[in-house]
């Protein structure tokens, strides 16, 4: 496509747009009294105006029912899990049974280890992407030594290529292939939190199997964001957080995929909980634990209600948008637009002053552009924020901006990039 820098063509874009609607199910922080142009989904999510709706729903049902709650009203809290359900598989491409949501990321990504890493005296690996999010990171190095292993030894990490920012897939199924007999466990990021590179998922998965590895994904950059077939691809298990491209609200709930081929292997290990147990038979108070069926049987702790409600809440605005395939089309074409506009304002600089390190290509990124600012790159971020534009830091010199298909629009770019190149001639 070809873009032009300029607000019309903007504006005309946004016209054309029929996701442009979605944009006044959320609320934009305000500063000054003018909204921000919020570019900042990749950490949290902007609040559903409905969200208020579902949470006062469950307080009522709280205040009028009690602990009866659990069984009557108009949404027992006993089966609440299940409106999710319905909702989050098709965002991550699973059937219901494959999902459910519970808990927060890290705690799913120790429970979902404890089945599915499982070391061997040969076979004892984990492969995983250098520069991980820190709590993947933390969570691998403490699963390794819980079963007596030495993480630099049994971690074994991708690196890119000396001068390069991100991963080649032919250098993550290399890595795989070179240690298949001592691998017990592939387990990548969907898309890289600090580069927004998107990996090679079905590939990755399908070397793992070839190894004869477990394969799984945390989906925090991910779920929400870009197309996902977690079922098709044959992934065995994934775990996401639902407060970024899915807008359930700070240390929102988090969600799980089990695939169904492991419904029935019943040498898989479970740090179990009553909630976990047959659902018709959980209130029997028996002893020796008989998993629910499916992902349901992962489940430690009883539903979290008002988390939940304000899952729900977005996921019904995922729904009305047709989930994640028309989002996708509009996404593409936002953040080409970005790195568009960025190019642009290099050439006005004369110079790379911003270099985008995430993959150029879309079938590499979603939603994210991770930015190196050459000079002053934290004032140029403070007075961004100083201007109404607010996206996120990381050190030493990195910007990500991300524009998220179901609330900003191309006039958000568009102005965006006038004020970046403004308080850029300022300051450098």
């Amino acid at each position: 496509m070809i873009f032009e820098n300029n607000l019309a063509f903007a504006q005309n874009m946004d016209q054309q747009d029929p996701m442009r609607h979605l944009r006044d199910e959320f609320f934009f922080p305000q500063q000054n009294g003018a909204p921000f142009i919020y570019l900042c989904g990749n950490s949290l999510g902007l609040q559903p105006k409905t969200a208020k709706k579902y949470i006062d729903q469950q307080l009522n049902n709280w205040q009028n029912l009690a602990v009866e709650g659990w069984f009557e009203g108009d949404t027992p809290w006993m089966f609440y899990h299940k409106a999710l359900k319905d909702l989050m598989a098709p965002i991550v491409g699973a059937n219901s049974q494959e999902v459910s949501p519970m808990n927060t990321l890290t705690v799913n990504l120790h429970l979902l280890m404890v089945s599915f890493y499982k070391p061997k005296a040969q076979r004892f690996k984990i492969i995983m992407e250098a520069g991980a999010f820190p709590s993947d990171q933390y969570a691998i190095e403490s699963q390794v030594r819980f079963h007596g292993y030495d993480p630099e030894s049994a971690i074994i990490e991708v690196k890119p290529r000396a001068g390069e920012y991100t991963l080649r897939t032919a250098d993550i199924l290399a890595t795989i292939a070179d240690h298949g007999d001592e691998i017990a466990l592939v387990l990548f990021g969907g898309i890289n939190y600090f580069t927004g590179q998107w990996y090679d998922m079905p590939a990755i998965t399908k070397a793992g199997h070839e190894a004869g590895a477990i394969v799984g994904f945390d989906l925090a950059h991910a779920a929400g964001n870009v197309p996902l077939q977690l079922h098709d691809w044959e992934v065995d298990f994934a775990c996401w957080c639902s407060y970024k491209y899915q807008n359930s609200g700070p240390g929102g709930i988090s969600g799980i995929f089990v695939h169904e081929k492991h419904f029935k292997d019943s040498s898989l290990n479970r740090f179990a909980g009553w909630w976990g147990y047959q659902e018709q038979q959980r209130f029997k108070m028996e002893k020796g634990f008989i998993p629910e069926a499916g992902a349901d049987g992962w489940q430690v702790s009883c539903t979290q209600v008002i988390p939940m409600s304000l899952y729900y809440a977005s996921l019904q605005i995922f729904e009305k948008a047709g989930f994640i395939s028309p989002l996708r089309k509009k996404s593409k074409k936002l953040t080409a637009y970005l790195s568009y506009i960025i190019k642009e304002i290099n050439k006005e600089l004369g110079e790379e002053q911003y270099q985008i390190i995430t993959p150029e290509t879309e079938m590499d990124r979603g939603a994210q552009l991770s930015i190196i600012a050459k000079h002053k790159p934290k004032e140029i971020f403070k007075s961004l924020m100083d201007n109404n534009i607010l996206g996120d830091w990381r050190e030493p010199n990195v910007i990500r901006l991300s524009p998220v298909p179901l609330y900003n629009s191309f006039e958000d770019i568009f102005t965006a990039g006038l004020i970046l190149l403004k308080v850029s001639k300022e300051l450098i």
